[in-house]
């Protein structure tokens, strides 16, 4: 493993191309799927070993309900048949898990079982991992100014501060780093509002082939960039 002299605290990473990945061997998409998720495992495993401490992953967006229905009823299967496993094996290695989006959407039984491995797994210190399942960002910003209205916050005590404090994630740091794997170079309404100063990382790599190179890539390149959040490099000395 090589030593990198800056590690982000937080990686946050859009996993794309199980699709092609599927249609490049010849498979049904849902085999892609499959072996995205099954990578999920191997990638927090690489970014802990690095001691990144909060490590999330867009898995579903907002908009993926108008994929063809076959598909998005096999990506609920996958993960109701992994998540009660996968938590026990997270639960052992100290990972905590969280879930960011909505679960009112989703099947019961996947509700409750997402409901039982983020409890098993909240007082776990190792790294956080934040899967974020029927995930928008426009969404979440949506749900939390009508959150804030409910509340009864008047518009002269909105801020940034207090905006966050009622988005999903606002007990997480915002990302460092954004990878998208897949070659794509958007964010697809994805972590819009904490991803301001986040640095970006595109690679050509499908999601199920993200491997430890190029995890290790991604974060070297990281290392190499020069965060000024909105300031100007200082003048070195003489």
């Amino acid at each position: 493993m090589t030593k990198i002299k800056h590690i982000p605290n937080h990686v946050a990473i859009i996993m794309d191309g199980n699709g092609r990945w599927a249609a490049k061997r010849k498979l049904p998409r849902l085999a892609g799927h499959r072996a995205g998720t099954e990578n999920i495992r191997r990638v927090v495993e690489y970014f802990a070993q690095y001691q990144v401490k909060y490590l999330t992953l867009f898995a579903f967006s907002t908009e993926n309900w108008n994929r063809p229905r076959g598909e998005v009823r096999g990506l609920l299967t996958i993960l109701g048949e992994v998540i009660g496993e996968e938590a026990k094996n997270l639960h052992k290695k100290g990972v905590k898990l969280r879930h960011l989006g909505r679960l009112d959407r989703l099947p019961q039984r996947l509700q409750q079982a997402i409901q039982r491995a983020t409890e098993l797994t909240k007082d776990n210190t190792r790294m956080t991992l934040s899967i974020a399942f029927d995930y928008g960002s426009r969404a979440e910003i949506v749900d939390a100014v009508q959150r804030m209205f409910g509340d009864g916050i008047p518009p002269e005590r909105v801020n940034e501060s207090l905006l966050s404090s009622y988005l999903y994630t606002a007990d997480l740091p915002d990302p460092d780093l954004i990878i998208r794997t897949g070659g794509e170079m958007r964010l697809s309404n994805f972590l819009l509002w904490q991803a301001a100063y986040s640095e970006y990382y595109s690679t050509p790599t499908f999601w199920p082939d993200f491997g430890p190179e190029e995890t290790e890539r991604a974060l070297i390149a990281y290392s190499q960039r020069e965060r000024r959040f909105g300031g100007i490099r200082p003048k070195a000395k003489r």
